[in-house]
């Protein structure tokens, strides 16, 4: 198994509340960059196209 390489947005504040991406073989490694110990989950590739969709439609925005 390779190392994964890790890598947040440039857009990502100083204020820490970022999440952290890695490309694997399966889809897309996430994790929390407060908390990198805590591990990671992982989602395919359809699922974080979606994800990245919505995101920029501002599906999230509250």
């Amino acid at each position: 198994m390779s190392e994964l390489v890790w890598r947040k947005s440039s857009r990502s504040g100083s204020n820490g509340n970022c999440v952290e991406v890695a490309l694997r073989t399966e889809g897309v490694a996430v994790r929390d960059s407060k908390d990198r110990a805590a591990g990671h989950f992982g989602v395919s590739v359809r699922q974080w196209r979606s994800f990245l969709a919505r995101l920029k439609h501002g599906y999230y925005d509250g």
